[in-house]
C-alpha cells in the first residue's frame, strides 16, 4: 500500500492515505525519478490570452533545460478531480495553475508528494501560503476609465469578466471608483459580466448599443470581449471611434492588428508567466524568499521533505498601463 501497489481497493487506499497524512508520514522517495518537466495547468486553452502564458512559460523552461507540459482540466475555480492523481503519477518538477484555486485536500497530496505549485491570476483570494502571480487589475480598470473620462465620455458601459472571478471584480471597482472621483454616475443597466471571450463581448455590445440612450464607451474586460464589441458596433453600423470609443485588457499580439487599432491595458501576460515558471523552480531547489519551509517525519533520512512556502514573499503583482491606440476619440458634442 505505502508502495502504491495496483492490488488495493480505492476505499482502502483513501482510508490509509488519510492517516498517514494525520500522523504527519511522508512517503519515501519512490525509485522512478522525477520527470524534467513543469506542468501548466488550464480549464481551457482555446485563447491568444493562454497563448501568452506558454510562451512566458517555455522562455524560461528552455534556459532552465526543462520541457512545459499543458493540461486542460476542471473549471476556471478548481482542476479536475482526476488531474492529481494523474500528476502524482506524473511527478513534474513543479505545477502552474491559471485561473484556479486548490482546495486544501489538493494542497496536502500536492505537498505531501514535494511538487510545488504557483497560482498565475488566482480565482480568488489566495491563502498566504499559496504562491501565486498576479498584476495590479483594480489600477488597470482605474487607468482605462480615467482615460474614457479625459476624453469627455460620462455613459460608459463596463462588460468584465465573470462575476466570481477576483481579477474581474477588481477591474470593475477600478472602474467604478475611478467613475466616482469624476463626479460620474454608474448607470447599472451598463455594468455587464460575461466571460472574457469574444461572443460575450459581441453580446453585451448587441444590448448595450440598442439601448434608447446608448453609451458613448465601452471598457471591455479582456481584449477578446473588446473584439466582440467591435463586431456588434460594425453589424449596427455604429462607427468607432467616431461614435463609440472602446477599451480592452490585456494587451494581447491581435489587439494592434484589430481595426481600428485597440486602446487597451497591457497586462504582462508574458512577464507574469516567466516569474511563475521561476518562483516554481526556486521552491524547487528550496531558495524561495526565506526559503521554504521544510518539514521532516522522524523516519530517517529517506523520508522525503514536505516543502511548503513560507507565507513572505508569496504573492507578486506586476503593474498595467495603459496603451492608447486607434479605438477611442473625444467624446461627440450633442450638437455634432
Amino acid at each position: 500500500m505505502l508502495n502504491g501497489r495496483p492490488d488495493v481497493s480505492a476505499p482502502t487506499r483513501v482510508k490509509v492515505e488519510e492517516l498517514l497524512e494525520a500522523h504527519g508520514y511522508r512517503r519515501s522517495a519512490p525509485s522512478v525519478p522525477e520527470a524534467p518537466l513543469i506542468e501548466i495547468v488550464f480549464h481551457e486553452l482555446d485563447s491568444a490570452w493562454s497563448m501568452e502564458l506558454i510562451r512566458g512559460m517555455q522562455n524560461v523552461a528552455k534556459t532552465a533545460g526543462v520541457s512545459v507540459v499543458l493540461t486542460e482540466t476542471g473549471t476556471r475555480h478548481s482542476p479536475g478531480a482526476e488531474w492529481v492523481e494523474g500528476v502524482l503519477r506524473r511527478r513534474p518538477l513543479g505545477v502552474v495553475l491559471v485561473f484556479s484555486t486548490l482546495p486544501d485536500e489538493l494542497k496536502q497530496k500536492l505537498w505531501s508528494r514535494a511538487i510545488p505549485f504557483v497560482i498565475i491570476d488566482p480565482a480568488g483570494d489566495p491563502e498566504p501560503d499559496v504562491p501565486s502571480v498576479g498584476s495590479a487589475n483594480w489600477a488597470g480598470g482605474l487607468a482605462a476609465t480615467r482615460h474614457l473620462l479625459d476624453l469627455g465620455h460620462r455613459a460608459i458601459a463596463v462588460v468584465t469578466g465573470p462575476e466570481d472571478m477576483l481579477c474581474s471584480l477588481a477591474r470593475l471597482d477600478g472602474f467604478r471608483s475611478a467613475m466616482a472621483m469624476a463626479g460620474a454616475q454608474v448607470d447599472p443597466r451598463l455594468v455587464r459580466f460575461g466571460d472574457f471571450h469574444v461572443q460575450a463581448g459581441y453580446d453585451h455590445a448587441m444590448e448595450l448599443l440598442r439601448l434608447p440612450e446608448r453609451p458613448t464607451a465601452i471598457f471591455a474586460g479582456s481584449d477578446l470581449q473588446a473584439l466582440g464589441v467591435l463586431e456588434a458596433a460594425r453589424v449596427l453600423g455604429v462607427q468607432v471611434p467616431e461614435d463609440l470609443s472602446v477599451v480592452g485588457y490585456d494587451d494581447i499580439p491581435l489587439a494592434q492588428w484589430s481595426s481600428p487599432a485597440l486602446t487597451t491595458v497591457h497586462q504582462p501576460l508574458v512577464e507574469m508567466a516567466e516569474e511563475a515558471a521561476r518562483m516554481l523552480l526556486r521552491l524547487r531547489r528550496g531558495h524561495q524568499g526565506g526559503g521554504p519551509r521544510t518539514d521532516r517525519s522522524d523516519a530517517g533520512p529517506d523520508t522525503r521533505p514536505e516543502t511548503r512556502p513560507d507565507q513572505a514573499d508569496t504573492r507578486i503583482e506586476f503593474g498595467t498601463r495603459l496603451v492608447v491606440r486607434n479605438s477611442t476619440a473625444v467624446v461627440k458634442s450633442e450638437a455634432e
